[in-house]
């Protein structure tokens, strides 16, 4: 090699570093005239953004609510109660719950939280709800000087103008506007509104530490944190972030720490103003419900009370009529006392079509087609697909015979009745309760865990309940508070739509003022599962056909078009006797029926009737019926009729589509016997011949089918046990029951 050539290598590398310094320099210099334009420009933009006029009047645009037809309506969310007080009458200690509860690091920031927005985004990724990524300033901005229209631009605007209200105007002033305007739910807007509406105080130098406590727990959300909503997941939601507020209070010196621990054992006690006239009557559940499920869909309350928001829900006008007539007419004579659930849905769209939760929502909040109940055996469709998923045939023979063993412990059927072999579809059409617990308990591995995932599969929503029962032998005869109306309803229609789960919901459209669409349930469709197989789906709808045909639902046959349902009942002991029945050792065990069911469908409608007694539901059932006991297949099956029959007026009879005639043909012999047509213990609670039954239908109406057998609740051995539910008081009723005993009543 030459010297020449030698000589020339280096020469290109030191061109090489050269040419990689430049890049590197080049690269620094747009870093930093991005650095340089990006503070120049925040500085413009920040001389040049203006603090607007407060909105003096506070004005609130009215957001409707109707009809899934959009010309009826339904309701409006238009509510301002608001009365303005000087700082000096609001007291440190409401001043500091509020500061607790929402920004802690309100006197010393500058209008704005990086990290507390940062901590937020993760908190929301977590599924936590304990604390808001928006400072005080942020929020009394929005409220004040922003429209409620969710863009990144408002959300920039409102971060400039917060930013300079930090600067430029006293903290004092900032809290004060807030706690004048701030959104506490009920109605109320600020801080005097709010004592006024849920203690009666609309002095806040009136309110205690626990009040002040409560009232800055709600305006977080006052839908997610509803203290007139009897679920359990609320109360929770509510004194976890009761004590957050309390915990900040004493944090920042406004309570001692045995002050802390002494308002944490208790909520404080409610005294609420009665509820807006516009929620009057049964409807009002249906605007309740409406609102929540905005709230679930990220509208703030702000937005719902004063957005001008055009809600359109999935709610039918006229069949919304029709089962509110069911409900009022077709019902026993006695009915003080009693309650009804009422709920239907559209298979394949998961859209809540009509529904009865009570007769008035201003006299009782208490939502009975959404407050969860136990299903008893209507449950057992979900076992029938579990068995059908693990290779199952429905001409399996199980045993039939009262009582079986399971886990030690003795079940039976009832009247304790020995059926003898049977076939699953012979067990499902009479409901034996036996050969469901040979099924899930002896023939399938994990067999009561399998019934749970084949019903949340449907759309029964997983729950605490749920999953403690999971290794429960009598989970198959739904002996807790699994589901409601609501739930029930739903979870058939995944049957009637050949296994397809659709979410269930209520809001069909939202537009804001302007016309735009800010959301739609073609979002849920799009959620649309296949929860079980096609052919399992149509064999279960097989099955439950027969269940109409010939066993305990044979008074549907009277809608005169293909139906499939089930009944269920849940024994137990009523709420009245349950003092006694602990000091007697369990004597009233089984001794009454808590809940009665008829889920039934066609391939268009699906609908669930649940009926129920007493104030919180947990009262005897059966001294409202002449039946032995009021079995699903009487009333419970009477309202339903009534309200499909006008529903399904005029709509084309449908087939189901059949299972594979392979499937369906029976290759067995069973050692089916029919049970006694006189049972030989006479049940207590039969009332004297002389009494008529109530509401006895024409001679021309087919009778409703009551078990030749007439059965009698079989008696559990276990007492009852109370669940852990949160024991501090939250202003309302709690309506979930207590749980029952292992070997749970009833089972038709």
């Amino acid at each position: 090699m030459s010297e020449a050539r030698r000589k020339a290598a280096p020469a290109r590398r030191r061109q090489k570093r050269h040419w990689a310094v430049r890049v590197l320099g080049w690269l620094a210099a747009l870093i930093f005239l991005g650095i340089i334009g990006s503070v120049a420009t925040f500085f413009i933009v920040y001389q040049t953004t203006k603090i607007p006029d407060p909105n003096k009047e506070f004005a609130t645009n009215t957001t409707t609510v109707t009809y899934a037809d959009q010309r009826n309506p339904l309701g409006t969310f238009y509510e301002q109660n608001r009365h303005s007080v000087p700082m000096s009458q609001i007291p440190k200690r409401v001043q500091d719950s509020v500061i607790a509860a929402e920004d802690r690091t309100f006197w010393t920031n500058p209008g704005i939280s990086p990290s507390g927005m940062v901590r937020a985004a993760v908190n929301i990724a977590r599924g936590e709800q304990l604390q808001g990524g928006s400072t005080i300033t942020q929020q009394y901005v929005k409220v004040m000087y922003l429209t409620q229209e969710r863009t990144v631009g408002r959300k920039l605007k409102e971060l400039f103008i917060a930013t300079k209200l930090g600067r430029q105007q006293d903290k004092s002033k900032t809290l004060e506007g807030y706690l004048n305007t701030v959104y506490f739910g009920e109605g109320a807007y600020g801080i005097s509104a709010a004592g006024d509406a849920y203690f009666r105080k609309p002095d806040p130098n009136t309110l205690t530490v626990p009040e002040s406590a409560l009232l800055a727990t709600v305006l977080n959300n006052p839908t997610l944190f509803d203290v007139t909503d009897p679920d359990p997941r609320t109360k929770k939601r509510i004194i976890d972030r009761y004590h957050y507020v309390l915990d900040g209070m004493q944090q920042m010196g406004t309570i001692s720490t045995a002050q802390e621990r002494q308002y944490a054992n208790a909520l404080p006690k409610l005294d609420m103003r009665p509820k807006s006239s516009r929620y009057g009557g049964p409807n009002g559940f249906l605007l309740d419900m409406a609102r929540k499920e905005l709230g679930k869909l990220g509208f703030d309350e702000d937005a719902i009370t004063g957005g001008g928001l055009k809600v359109t829900t999935t709610f039918n006008y006229t069949q919304q009529n029709k089962i509110l007539l069911a409900a009022k007419e077709e019902k026993p004579k006695k009915s003080n006392g009693l309650h009804i659930g009422m709920a239907s849905v559209q298979p394949g769209t998961g859209q809540l079509l009509a529904m009865y939760a009570g007769p008035d929502y201003l006299k009782s909040q208490l939502n009975w087609a959404t407050t969860k109940a136990r299903p008893g055996s209507s449950f057992k469709p979900f076992a029938l697909a579990a068995a059908l998923q693990d290779g199952k045939s429905i001409y399996d023979i199980f045993q039939g015979d009262s009582p079986i063993t399971i886990q030690g412990q003795k079940f039976g059927n009832e009247l304790s009745t020995d059926y003898g072999d049977v076939t699953l579809l012979k067990a499902t059409e009479e409901s034996v309760n036996t050969a469901f617990y040979d099924l899930v308990d002896n023939k399938m591995d994990n067999g009561p865990e399998k019934v749970t995932a084949a019903a949340e599969a449907a759309g029964i929503p997983a729950s605490k309940t749920l999953e403690d029962d999971k290794g429960n032998p009598s989970t198959v005869l739904g002996p807790d508070a699994y589901a409601s109306p609501v739930d029930m309803a739903n979870a058939y229609a995944t049957f009637a739509a050949e296994g397809k789960y659709t979410p269930l919901h209520v809001i069909k459209e939202v537009r804001g003022p302007d016309g735009k669409v800010l959301w739609s349930d073609a979002s849920v469709l799009k959620q649309q599962k296949q929860a079980f197989p096609p052919e399992v789906a149509n064999m279960v709808n097989y099955v439950l056909q027969q269940v109409v045909k010939d066993g305990t639902g044979t008074g549907a046959k009277d809608l005169d078009r293909p139906v499939a349902g089930k009944t269920g009942t849940a024994g137990g002991v009523a709420v009245e006797d349950r003092a006694e029945n602990k000091k007697c050792g369990g004597c009233k065990d089984g001794s009454a029926t808590l809940t009665s069911w008829w889920s039934a469908y066609t391939p268009q409608l699906s609908t669930s009737v649940l009926y129920r007694a007493g104030k919180d539901g947990e009262s005897d059932l059966d001294p409202y019926s002449d039946d032995p006991a009021f079995f699903g297949g009487n009333w419970p099956l009477k309202t339903w009729l009534a309200f499909m029959k006008a529903a399904l007026d005029g709509v084309p009879s449908a087939d189901f589509v059949a299972p594979d005639a392979d499937q369906v043909k029976d290759t067995t012999t069973p050692t089916y016997t029919p049970p006694p047509s006189t049972p030989t213990n006479t049940p207590t609670n039969t009332p004297p011949p002389s009494t008529p039954p109530p509401n006895t239908p024409p001679p021309s109406t087919p009778p409703p089918n009551t078990p030749t057998n007439t059965p009698t609740k079989t008696k559990p051995t276990k007492p009852t046990n109370t669940p852990g539910w949160p024991s501090l008081p939250t202003g309302g009723t709690t309506s979930e029951p207590t749980k029952t005993p292992q070997k749970p009543g009833g089972g038709q």
